[in-house]
């Protein structure tokens, strides 16, 4: 009787082991072409899902016997798939903001952007600011005129919107454009003075003409962000929800999963962490926190926050600028600027501040990340960088950050591997830019150090990839064509031998990302027990001729195994 009842036991432990191992899928692909971005199972045909995990990945048979009358299943049909992006670099509320606000970024001219904000006028009250974003000076066909250092002057803008008062921010986000009555408001005149780290652009006569460069632009903010204070709190709530719910759908469109924040103030984290508790931010976000230092040195030890909301929120580092951009000629140069002799751009945060934050940052375990666009604001970042690292040896994997790294000296592109910097790049920037970065550099100096991926490949930095959306549009494909072609919106490529291979962008899109933001081990790959966050597209991305890259869609979105995006709508 005792044996009995023991092989009866053992029976019964096998069967439950069997099925254990045999767990049922929630949600299988199955015939398609699976880049894992795991190096120990490069490829597969199918994918099986159990709860936000993935569960296998293998040959369609394989894949077939975790299928049971409860699973659902979707024949790709041959499609690709791989890891949902992740948006290494872009500003969440702006993006969602972008979509409420006027999109100049398609304006051909300095009169059809005009023309858009005189309709937005006269829909408008008079006294309600107008916003607009997304021009750019050096990409207007004629150029404006009359002109200074090829910007437009304010007068025929100010007689077509002349009750409200108007900010239009620069395509690159480092210079916004101001009419005559925000002016008034601001009490800009012929006197004012430039700020520390900025500067109000004027005429031979010394009148404003409408520019505000960097910390300048605060001259104007301060007066629009006093307006915004007599909203009422459910006014301004509504906004940033909005905002919040906008990026959501525009990241999901575009086959992103992930999102690292570059910078939100304390206010706008904490709306942020009460919707994803509540499950209504359905992208995962990183975010770096971007405040005074009063707050920083009040509040940063209370927001560490790593995988909350089933790894939808993370705070775990900071941002900080060092210079501004280089289409506004914001960006710290060791050289004058070539259209500009005399003029090496500017330090918006004065280097002593930086190393105030970032040994913060260092004592309570926060990763440090910096703009830094200019070869001397990269110099200058790599330096503080270098110095607190020898003076905290004990400290290792900071992961610590240069956020965009666009010119870098050939003396110090090795610095980055040796220093474990992350280069957190946009690709797009460079096919974006390069109408004017041989204007801004001179050819010699943009060939030696503009964009230099390859440079920083091949010397072992890790690049992380995205688009500094608003800035540029969030879409991860062009962006990827901009890593592996540098092609301009022509046939011509802007220095073709700093290019990506296409493994590595799609590293730098997904793998890297994950490392950048210390998730490696939960995304970045489809690797069973990670998360499953996928993108299926509709062309291969690494054999698909060229020229196709661009016309890619996305077809399904999933994350955490839910499909969250599709072509047809269904989910």
């Amino acid at each position: 009787m005792k044996k009995i009842i023991c092989s009866i036991t053992m029976l019964m432990l096998l069967t439950a082991c069997g099925e254990k191992t045999m767990d049922k899928a929630d949600l299988v692909l199955l015939n398609g072409k699976i880049v894992t971005m795991d190096n120990n199972n490069p490829e597969g045909e199918a994918i099986a899902v159990k709860g936000d995990k993935i569960l296998a990945v293998g040959s369609t048979d394989d894949i077939e016997k975790y299928i049971d009358d409860s699973t659902k299943v979707i024949d790709l049909d041959g499609k690709f798939a791989m890891p949902g992006f992740i948006e290494s670099h872009a500003h969440f509320m702006g993006l969602g903001e972008s979509k409420m606000n006027l999109d100049l970024t398609h304006a051909k001219n300095w009169d059809e952007v005009i023309e858009e904000v005189a309709k937005a006028a006269e829909n408008s009250l008079p006294g309600l600011w107008i916003l607009g974003r997304g021009w750019h000076q050096e990409k207007f066909d004629p150029k404006p005129e009359p002109n200074v250092e090829g910007y437009p002057v304010h007068n025929e803008l100010s007689r077509a919107v002349p009750n409200n008062p108007v900010i239009l921010e620069h395509a690159s986000g480092h210079a916004l454009f101001a009419n005559a009555k925000a002016m008034e408001l601001a009490g800009i005149n012929n006197s004012t003075p430039n700020p520390d780290g900025g500067r109000i652009v004027r005429d031979s006569l010394d009148n404003a003409i409408g520019v505000f460069e960097e910390n300048a632009e605060d001259l104007i903010y301060n007066v629009y962000m006093e307006y915004r204070k007599k909203l009422s709190a459910e006014k301004l709530r509504s906004e940033y929800v909005k905002q919040i719910e906008l990026a959501s759908q525009e990241c999901l469109s575009k086959g992103i999963t992930s999102f690292t924040d570059a910078g939100e103030p304390f206010e706008i984290i904490d709306l942020m962490r009460e919707l994803s508790d509540s499950n209504k931010i359905p992208v995962r976000l990183y975010v770096m926190i971007n405040d005074s230092p009063k707050n920083l040195k009040a509040k940063l030890k209370d927001y560490k926050i790593i995988g909350e909301a089933d790894n939808h929120l993370t705070v775990r580092s900071i941002k900080l600028y060092v210079d501004g951009a280089l289409g506004s000629r914001g960006a710290w140069m060791l050289e004058p600027y070539s259209d500009l002799p005399d003029y090496y751009g500017s330090n918006v945060t004065p280097l002593n501040k930086l190393k105030e934050a970032a040994e913060l940052a260092d004592n309570n375990g926060f990763q440090v990340c910096i703009h830094a666009i200019g070869d001397r604001g990269n110099r200058e970042v790599l330096n503080l960088y270098e110095n607190i690292f020898n003076e905290h040896p004990d400290k290792k994997d900071l992961r610590w950050r240069i956020e965009h790294a666009q010119n870098i000296t050939l003396e110090d592109i090795p610095r980055f591997a040796k220093l474990g910097v992350i280069a957190s790049m946009q690709t797009c920037h460079c096919t974006s830019d390069a109408v004017f970065v041989i204007e801004r550099m001179g050819e010699e100096r943009a060939k030696a150090e503009a964009y230099v991926w390859r440079k920083l490949l091949d010397s072992g930095a890790l690049i992380c990839n995205g688009t500094d959306a608003p800035v540029e549009d969030v879409n991860p494909i062009p962006n990827f064509y901009s890593a592996v072609t540098r092609k301009t919106s022509g046939s011509t490529a802007f220095f073709p031998e700093e290019k990506m291979t296409r493994i590595e962008a799609l590293k730098s899109y997904t793998i890297n990302g994950a490392y950048a933001s210390f998730e490696e081990n939960i995304k970045g790959s489809l690797t069973p027990g990670k998360l499953a966050d996928i993108v299926v597209l509709s062309n291969d991305l690494l054999n698909c001729p060229e020229d196709e890259i661009r016309n890619t869609k996305v077809i399904y979105t999933i994350v955490g195994g839910k499909i969250l995006f599709s072509t047809d709508g269904k989910q």
